[in-house]
């Protein structure tokens, strides 16, 4: 009799911790976030160290777009840019100047890639427009855009790690970046 009691008490203390137990909803999503190869989402392993982002200094802090029609001006931007600078192309086949993809609609909001092009590389990369209505859209995006503008940048084309916990922004920005690299090629 003895043993059911005590049997029972320790399934009440554990219930009560396990569900007793908070989590920071800031240190969660930090934790989770993990660059990922293709469509797939998976999170960190539980313990493991969260790799840092690489830096680079081109890497742009991400900010509101001036524009509220960004495929208009992303059509007269793009075709400005190519026409001032259709001679120049290089052996990766694409041409110097500035090239913004069209704005791709997401569940969270429209996402806009900008590149600049100079000697055929990929050198800048700026999003104009991305998801930020409210806290946890600007929270996710300041973490998630950075690491898909630094993967831009070291892969020069639109094959790049997704990040997991920003599948929507992640999956725009790629389409938006590879309407860009389109419109780019010689």
């Amino acid at each position: 009799m003895k043993k059911i009691i005590y049997g029972i008490l320790a399934t009440i203390s554990g219930l009560v911790l396990l569900f007793s137990y908070r989590t920071s909803l800031g240190e969660t999503v930090a934790a989770d976030i993990a660059p990922v190869s293709g469509s797939t989402t998976t999170t960190a392993k539980p313990g493991a160290a969260p790799t840092p982002a690489p830096t680079t200094s081109a890497a742009p802090s991400p900010s509101p777009s001036a524009s509220s029609t960004p495929s208009a001006s992303a059509s007269a931007s793009a075709s400005a840019s190519a026409s001032a600078s259709a001679p120049a192309a290089s052996a990766s086949g694409l041409k110097d100047g500035t090239f913004t993809g069209s704005a791709v609609n997401t569940r969270y909001g429209p996402v806009a890639v900008q590149i600049t092009v100079s000697g055929g590389a990929i050198t800048d990369v700026q999003v104009p427009e991305y998801p930020n209505g409210d806290s946890r859209d600007r929270q996710i995006n300041s973490i998630a855009l950075p690491r898909l503008v630094s993967e831009t940048l070291s892969a020069q084309n639109a094959q790049i790690d997704m990040v997991s916990g920003a599948t929507y922004t992640s999956e725009g920005y790629v389409q938006s970046l590879q309407s860009a690299l389109d419109r780019a090629k010689a």
